[in-house]
């Protein structure tokens, strides 16, 4: 089935990204806020999706609990209280009680967050390997370093089980973009030649830990990136939208693999609350193709992709192009595409 045809919403002229569904997921980092501030527009939008929507919030965020996760949100002016938010600690945790029992001895890797869901579910923490524990669970800290790596990998070589909160490579920040959670992970998997079970985007169990809170799959889920939050919603089997406020902008949206490409692209998340435009194609005699969104308009003629008409809307042209180039089924690679549609 090809990526438009999912749900009728995607080309239907008059339906916004809300319609359908009930529940609304959404990231933090790089929808919600980055860094200290939050972004422009979003906690507005979030409030007012709240007058209809049940909103939560999930998090591969490992660091904090749920309840400062709440907190800071909370200092943005939004509704919200720790119930509302998930965190990919709780979501390994989950997966740790199908594979260890509660009481067992847990190595953690990570902080506050990590610690503070094992210890509620009755397990006993350590930091060292010579405690001989039961199993390892491995979350984001900025202060995670060798050491903590060093002790997780002397207790993973005894063949004990291994959790992972998420696999994110990198994590935004005000002062640009940082190495996150997969990197001390592939730091740990180069010394132990394994890999551990994940818990947090784009795996599923964060995603089923949300579902079964709120009662509902009928969800849609906002993020900023395309390998964790598109390609996690996309494998919970829910619609998703891509907010260009965070880490993936136009080139990637453009090249986007086919199990990352999103639901709906926006700019921001008053979006949310707009009529998502249709989507209408026609093929020419010569068997170019043409793609148009309102009043942007992209031409595909073999392997090159021009800009017909820019439109007034500037995220038109690249829903457009993104049409274009996911319906030609060819790689971004092999096309000559028009600066303007990612500059």
């Amino acid at each position: 089935m090809a990526w438009w045809s999912r749900s009728r919403r995607v080309t239907e002229p008059t339906a916004t990204p809300l319609d359908g569904v009930s529940l609304v997921l959404a990231d933090l980092d790089g929808v919600v806020y980055k860094g200290p501030g939050a972004i422009p527009h979003a906690v507005d939008a979030l409030i007012r999706s709240g007058e209809t929507h049940r909103v939560a919030y999930i998090t591969n965020n490992a660091a904090r609990t749920a309840a400062s996760v709440a907190e800071h949100l909370a200092g943005f002016g939004l509704p919200v209280t720790a119930d509302d938010v998930v965190t990919s600690p709780q979501a390994a945790v989950k997966l740790l009680l199908d594979i260890v029992p509660v009481g067992s001895l847990i190595l953690v890797v990570g902080g506050e967050g990590l610690v503070h869901e094992l210890e509620l579910a009755g397990y006993r923490v350590t930091r060292s390997a010579e405690d001989q524990p039961d199993a390892v669970v491995q979350g984001f800290h900025p202060t995670v370093g060798w050491e903590q790596l060093a002790e997780a990998s002397y207790a993973l070589h005894t063949g004990i089980p291994w959790v992972a909160t998420n696999t994110d490579w990198s994590i935004p920040q005000a002062r640009g973009i940082a190495p996150g959670n997969g990197t001390l992970v592939a730091a740990v998997h180069s010394a132990v030649a394994r890999l551990p079970v994940f818990a947090g985007k784009p795996e599923v169990p964060i995603f089923e830990a949300a579902f079964e809170r709120f009662g509902t799959r009928e969800a849609l889920f906002i993020g900023d990136r395309l390998d964790t939050d598109i390609l996690g919603a996309r494998r919970a089997g829910i619609p998703s939208a891509l907010v260009l406020t965070g880490v993936d902008q136009a080139k990637q949206v453009l090249a986007a693999r086919e199990e990352e490409r999103p639901t709906f692209i926006l700019g921001d998340l008053r979006e949310l609350h707009e009529p998502y435009p249709a989507v209408q194609r026609t093929i020419g005699k010569d068997g170019a193709h043409t793609v148009t969104v309102r009043g942007a308009t992209v031409r595909l003629a073999g392997h090159v992709l021009s800009i017909v008409e820019a439109g007034e809307h500037r995220i038109d042209l690249l829903r457009a192009g993104a049409a274009a180039i996911w319906d030609s089924g060819l790689q971004i690679y092999g096309l000559d595409v028009a600066e303007g549609l990612y500059a």
